[in-house]
């Protein structure tokens, strides 16, 4: 799992401050789009939480409602909260991040151009256009 660990690390090195991303977004952006739950278990064993640019800043990840994480291993969501406050996230309400303002497109930092995944192949960073995340998630 170390190799995922440090793709995970990779990817949520770019989030860049005031903008978050989803567990499945980091999965799918490591080519492994079904993982998400092992991106929180990655993120989990962060080496070096924090806002900085020498740190991983895996408070910028949080569920694809914007939910903050309750079991946020570097101080429960409340801390979570204040970082993403302090870097300009906005929240809907008081455990969600307003996703259609803050969410991470990495293609708009890559100008626009879909993002390359290690074989060379576009990698998607939603799901399609008519996605069932019911059906997907077994929820039926």
């Amino acid at each position: 799992m170390a190799e995922f660990s440090d793709q995970v690390f990779d990817q949520v090195r770019r989030i860049p401050r005031g903008k978050v991303a989803t567990y499945g977004q980091i999965a799918r952006l490591v080519g492994r789009p079904r993982s998400a739950r092992y991106v929180g278990f990655a993120l989990h064993a962060n080496p070096a939480p924090g806002s900085d640019a020498a740190s991983i800043p895996c408070h910028r990840v949080v569920f694809k409602d914007g939910g903050l994480c309750r079991g946020f291993a570097f101080g429960g969501p409340e801390v979570q909260r204040a970082m993403l406050e302090e870097e300009g996230v906005a929240f809907a309400d008081e455990e969600h991040v307003d996703m259609g303002a803050c969410q991470w497109d990495p293609a708009e930092a890559a100008g626009g151009a879909p993002l390359a995944g290690a074989s060379g192949e576009a990698v998607p960073t939603a799901p399609p256009p008519g996605f069932d995340w019911s059906r997907e998630l077994g929820e039926l």
